[in-house]
């Protein structure tokens, strides 16, 4: 069986984590804690790669299916019926190939830095050839340009160097073997597709190819990164993989009040230093209060306007106009709570609120029809 790691809350939604070919489950490290707050996380390692490598029956011919069938072994000697399936490269390969061989299992997929068919299968046969006479050591080089687009991550480079030469020359060989090009279309599971800008392996052609193939697929590019993208740009992979993954109750909350144009630009915007303060907002000012049966929606956002109106927050009262509106809020009530307002927190404050809500209720998606 494929050797693995369990991280996250046992009753959370599963989500499974799939390598790329020379990594191991380290790889996913840079996510995991954002992940593992809410999702069952398994970490798997492909045959003969890792801490504990598993190099039986190494020599043997594989394929991506046989690959995918270890995965299937493992989810179920977890106990899981349907999971989640992020993978990287290869691990994007037996996700894809899992989705169209069993739909049933797959409720969502990532495709990172991966392909419908990594190339001629000449490079993947030489490549193999060249690994089980000399090792993996004559990769290390060629491979760090590869993978990194800023400065390489040696734990990374010290596992392709520590796998067995002939475990990963079979999954050279299962990867000359592969093509998804023709049964794109059978992948039916929402799909999110990765792709590194500066990525040589797989670059964002590749990620075009199956995001239009694929019928419920949304692809995201990411600048400043090659191979492992989630590396070389944790935040912004993380990012996408949360907003890709089923919604927390704070996350669908804050979607339904604020629109998902607003926060697909703030999800856009979230780096490794702000990514915690969106996950607290998400999950106490939306997952906490917002979603409390006390006050309906309307009242929370008179509420919500009169505090800002107060501390004079006017970025965020914007923002909460537009949330005004999409709460069932008129502009005559808006009115009244900012006239309410002039008297409770002065009219300095009100007057500039007014200033705001007029040129957000101006905008040509608020207007009232003709």
């Amino acid at each position: 069986m494929l050797h693995h790691r369990l991280d996250g809350p046992a009753h959370g939604e599963p989500l499974v984590l799939g390598p790329s070919l020379g990594t191991s489950t380290r790889l996913w490290e840079p996510q995991l804690a954002a992940l593992a707050r809410t999702f069952r996380v398994i970490r798997y390692d492909l045959p003969g790669h890792g801490d504990r490598p598993d190099a039986a029956g190494a020599g043997h011919p594989v394929t991506v299916d046989d690959l995918a069938a270890q995965v299937l072994e493992l989810a179920d000697h977890l106990g899981l019926d349907g999971f989640h399936y992020a993978g990287v490269s290869i691990g994007g390969a037996i996700g894809a190939t899992l989705a169209v061989g069993h739909p049933g299992r797959i409720r969502s997929l990532a495709l990172i830095c991966s392909s419908a068919r990594f190339g001629e299968p000449s490079m993947w046969r030489e490549r193999a050839e060249l690994v089980r006479s000399e090792g993996t050591g004559p990769l290390l080089a060629g491979t760090a340009r590869r993978w990194f687009s800023g400065p390489p991550h040696q734990p990374l480079l010290d596992d392709l160097k520590s796998a067995d030469p002939a475990a990963y020359a079979a999954c050279c060989d299962a990867l000359a073997t592969y093509d998804l090009r023709g049964r794109l279309a059978e992948i039916t599971a929402p799909t999110l597709v990765v792709a590194g800008r500066d990525d040589p392996a797989t670059p964002p052609a590749h990620a075009r190819e199956l995001a239009d193939g694929i019928g419920d697929a949304t692809l995201v590019e990411i600048p400043g990164a090659a191979h492992l993208a989630g590396v070389d740009q944790p935040g912004r992979v993380t990012a996408a993989l949360l907003a890709h993954l089923p919604s927390t109750p704070g996350m669908r909350v804050r979607r339904e009040v604020l629109g998902d144009a607003h926060v697909d630009r703030a999800i856009a915007r979230t780096t490794g230093f702000t990514r915690d303060f969106q996950d607290l907002i998400t999950r106490y000012a939306w997952g906490e209060i917002w979603t409390r049966p006390g006050l309906d929606r309307r009242t929370r956002s008179c509420v919500t306007l009169t505090a800002l109106v107060a501390r004079g927050h006017l970025d965020e009262l914007a923002m909460h106009v537009r949330a005004a509106l999409r709460n069932g809020l008129t502009p005559d009530e808006i009115g009244e709570v900012l006239l309410q307002s002039a008297i409770y927190c002065g009219v300095p404050a009100a007057n500039a609120a007014f200033a705001v809500a007029q040129r957000v209720l101006s905008e040509p998606e608020n207007e009232p029809p003709v």
